[in-house]
């Protein structure tokens, strides 16, 4: 027999989606333009995108970005909202085109560039600071060392993953959930761990 109910309840999720998209993406355009945040053509959003943009910073976008803040989104689990943040003058996001983000926290101190065709996977972290000092002394007053980040072209960062300052990822490579991404990793490899290391050639 044909499964009503399950019919059912999948198209009123898939219209309340449709509407949350709709609803999000209209808020967001608008409070981009408040904070003079530059995007693309067919940004898509489910769920509000928390953003602080440091006065003579830039962040951007191209075209066809997707961020999943609604909890609902990504079956997988998102647990937080997408947020974008920068923290100096000097500081730079840059994302590139097709690029799709679930509840991912961006935060620069420096610059981070993010490619075309990244996928983060949800609950990802993106930072090219400490945040704070590391010395007792320092983690009131500091916000520790930065470098900058650069993360090629159709890259795939998996659920949990934290990529940290000085960080560059190559074109095409997939880094495995719940990673923390310590150091560089070449072009067209399969890497995971903690500290994150390579495992395989693509």
């Amino acid at each position: 027999m044909a499964d009503i109910q399950g019919k059912i309840v999948m198209r009123l999720r898939n219209w309340r989606l449709k509407l949350l998209e709709v609803y999000s993406g209209n808020r967001m355009k608008l409070s981009f333009a408040i904070k003079k945040i530059t995007h693309g053509s067919n940004l898509r959003c489910w769920g509000k995108i928390n953003v602080m943009r440091y006065p003579g910073s830039v962040i951007s976008m191209g075209n066809r970005c997707s961020f999943r803040s609604d909890n609902s989104s990504n079956m997988i689990g998102v647990n937080r909202r997408c947020m974008l943040s920068t923290h100096s003058q000097k500081a730079v996001i840059k994302i590139g085109n097709s690029c799709g983000f679930s509840g991912t926290v961006i935060g620069a101190m420096e610059k981070i560039e993010i490619g075309n065709d990244v996928l983060c996977g949800a609950n990802t972290l993106i930072t090219d600071f400490d945040w704070h000092g590391i010395l007792p002394h320092e983690r009131k007053t500091s916000p520790g060392d930065s470098r900058p980040i650069t993360i090629g072209n159709n890259v795939f960062i998996g659920y949990g993953t934290v990529v940290l300052k000085g960080v560059t990822i190559g074109d095409n490579s997939v880094i495995g959930a719940n990673s923390v991404v310590t150091k560089s990793i070449p072009a067209n490899v399969i890497a995971g761990g903690n500290p994150c290391k390579v495992i395989k050639e693509l």
